[in-house]
């Protein structure tokens, strides 16, 4: 598949019970948005885009010249961002992950700071996984948004990826879940109706 193209089958991330927990796939095929953007203005290279998906973050991130790897477990995501030019590998964030401590900024969008199921011990890896004085820019649900760690994965076309644990972490919730990570909560914001934050390492 190409970038721009519909896929047969709409890319979502479905539970266990088939229902849809997000499914914005013309969003995710398409170029970064303006409030994608304006995040990314806040990202210090060398980024490590964490469940990357189809790739626009590190697409939008090497056209700024900005140094980034995607990583993401499902292997159609990581064959459809390859196919559009951006630099993937796929695996677990809390599997191997290349390039050691090198990483300045680390990104959670499109709602991934619920990888795993369980946001304060992903922190804790992802923590584990940036420079010192790093930072990690999240997106969130909105607020009041909450739900308890479930099984989910990505599917389009045919393919089907890999079950991992997911839950729905909201705004309003950001900053508890980052105190209890060991985090500071730099600041938070709203913009083309989702809500964002950057978190800093103790030292930053």
């Amino acid at each position: 598949m190409i970038a721009g193209t519909q896929p047969s089958r709409p890319l979502s991330l479905r539970d266990e019970r088939g229902g849809v927990v997000a499914g914005n796939w013309q969003r995710w095929l398409g170029p970064a948005a303006s409030e994608d953007e304006g995040l990314l203005d806040r990202a210090i290279g060398p980024v490590l885009d964490i469940g990357c998906g189809p790739g626009r973050h590190v697409l939008a991130l090497a056209r700024r010249g900005v140094d980034c790897l995607g990583i993401d477990v499902t292997p159609s995501a990581v064959r459809l961002a390859r196919s559009r030019g951006a630099t993937v590998v796929e695996g677990s964030v809390f599997g191997p992950v290349p390039g050691g401590r090198v990483w300045a900024t680390a990104l959670l969008l499109d709602g991934n700071i619920g990888i795993g199921g369980d946001p304060v011990a992903l922190l804790a890896r992802v923590t584990s996984l940036i420079r010192p004085c790093g930072r990690i820019l999240v997106e969130l649900g909105p607020p009041g948004t909450s739900g308890a760690a479930e099984l989910a994965r990505v599917e389009h076309d045919a393919c089907m990826g890999p079950w991992f644990a997911w839950t729905a972490v909201g705004a309003s919730c950001i900053g508890a879940i980052t105190a209890e990570a060991g985090l500071r909560l730099t600041s938070s914001w709203h913009a083309g109706g989702r809500w964002f934050a950057q978190l800093d390492t103790p030292g930053s």
